[in-house]
């Protein structure tokens, strides 16, 4: 009949069905695809966030940079700073080197000089210091196994990136050398615990407790830092390493000074020996601003 339009058989009722029908599944097929570009936007997201953190300053506290050894670079860099560096330098920035003990006598361990190092993985002071003893101790033999830490993230000069002696060894023809560190650097945990010979010896000279403690032969004794840890803020152990032989570098003024300091003691213990080292300008520079009695 003429105004009704092409019949395929089907009533008006079964053709409004059929597209009620068609929108329907054209409506959940927008919804599924409006789902998926969603989640995949939602997982895209997380992993920008997740790169974004680990990225970030805070988990730059890589465990790998406060624990396990130095590397094979930062070891030659400690045993090897020029004879050119330690003389430019002199004392640099150092100052409080070890001092003569009053009435202290000699002592010993496998027929040499012994060198007592007492301190904590946590202590900042400990941190500044631990460098310019192991460069010093280098100029007389070798450590191994010497390991990597930083101070306290929660103390004065935080992140202090440094050396510890736990597990170090050290070889010498000239001395005999015991590291502790009694704390790690959450203050967590015992790491070394001191002999009771050890321990009477820091009671006896270290009256005000203050650490680092270090003993040299039983006539000399460090207390504290030689230089302001503040010199080291923000340098990865790398950046430390390469600095010692850079002598206008404010990092190779304290560290090299301090090492000149002790050096200049480690001399009176030896004598002298070996000429090459103990009569350098640099260690005379360390004599004169030392108290060596």
């Amino acid at each position: 009949m003429a105004g009704n339009g092409p019949d395929d058989g089907r009533s008006r009722k079964e053709r409004a069905d059929a597209i009620r029908d068609a929108q329907a599944r054209k409506q959940r097929t927008l919804t599924l695809t409006i789902g998926t570009v969603t989640a995949v936007i939602v997982i895209v997201l997380g992993l920008i966030v997740a790169k974004s953190i680990s990225s970030s300053p805070a988990a730059k506290a890589d465990p790998s940079e406060t624990s396990g050894l130095i590397s094979s670079t930062l070891a030659s860099e400690i045993k090897s700073v020029p004879a050119s560096v330690f003389d430019s330098v002199g004392v640099g920035s150092a100052s409080n080197g070890p001092k003569a003990v009053s009435g202290g006598s000699a002592m010993t361990a496998d027929g040499k000089p012994r060198i007592l190092y007492v301190g904590s993985e946590y202590c900042p002071y400990c941190a500044a210091e631990r460098w310019g003893l192991a460069v010093a101790l280098s100029r007389f033999g070798t450590f191994t196994n010497l390991g990597k830490t930083a101070s306290s993230a929660t103390d004065l000069d935080k992140n202090t990136n440094t050396l510890t002696f736990h597990g170090a060894t050290y070889t010498s023809q000239y001395f005999s050398f015991t590291g502790y560190e009694q704390q790690n650097r959450t203050r967590t945990k015992t790491v070394d615990t001191l002999t009771t010979a050890d321990n009477a010896l820091v009671t006896k000279y270290d009256n005000g407790g203050s650490i680092p403690f270090i003993d040299l032969g039983g006539l000399f004794i460090g207390s504290g830092a030689s230089y302001d840890p503040a010199t080291l803020a923000g340098m990865t152990h790398a950046q430390i390493g390469a600095a010692l032989s850079d002598p206008s570098s404010a990092a190779a003024k304290g560290i090299i000074g301090t090492a000149n300091l002790y050096t200049a003691a480690l001399c009176k213990l030896t004598n002298g020996q070996p000429a090459t080292v103990c009569s350098s300008s640099g260690v005379s520079a360390g004599a004169a601003a030392a108290e060596l009695g």
